[in-house]
C-alpha cells in the first residue's frame, strides 16, 4: 500500500506550543510525537528566534509570488532595451542611408 505523505498547514501559534512541547520532551521524542522532522523542528526554532510568531507564518506560495514579480519586472527591462535597441538600429539605418545616398549623387 503507497502512503501519502499529507502536507499540514500549522498556524503560528500551533507551531509555537509544538515547539514549547519539544523543548520540554527532548527533540527526538517531541519531533517523533508531532509528526514533523528535527531539520523542520530547527527551521521553525531559528525562525521563531530571529522574529518571533511572525516569523513562524507559512511561506509557501509568497516566495512564488516575489520570483514572478521579480520576473516580471526583469522582463519589463528586457523589453525596455530591446525596444531601445531596435529605434537606435534605426536610426543608424536612417543616417547610412542619407549618406551613402548624399555620396552617391555627389559622384563619389
Amino acid at each position: 500500500m503507497l502512503m501519502v505523505k499529507q502536507i499540514h498547514k500549522r498556524t503560528p501559534q500551533e507551531k509555537e506550543r509544538i515547539l514549547l512541547d519539544i523543548q520540554h520532551l527532548g527533540v527526538t521524542a517531541g519531533c517523533r510525537k508531532h509528526g514533523i522532522s528535527r531539520v523542520l523542528y530547527y527551521d521553525w526554532l531559528n525562525r521563531y528566534q530571529a522574529s518571533g510568531l511572525e516569523g513562524l507564518e507559512d511561506r509557501r506560495g509568497k516566495s512564488a509570488d516575489a520570483r514572478i514579480k521579480r520576473l516580471e519586472k526583469e522582463n519589463r527591462l528586457l523589453k525596455e532595451l530591446l525596444a531601445e535597441k531596435e529605434l537606435e538600429s534605426k536610426l543608424k539605418d536612417e543616417l547610412l542611408k542619407k549618406k551613402f545616398g548624399q555620396q552617391t549623387r555627389n559622384g563619389r
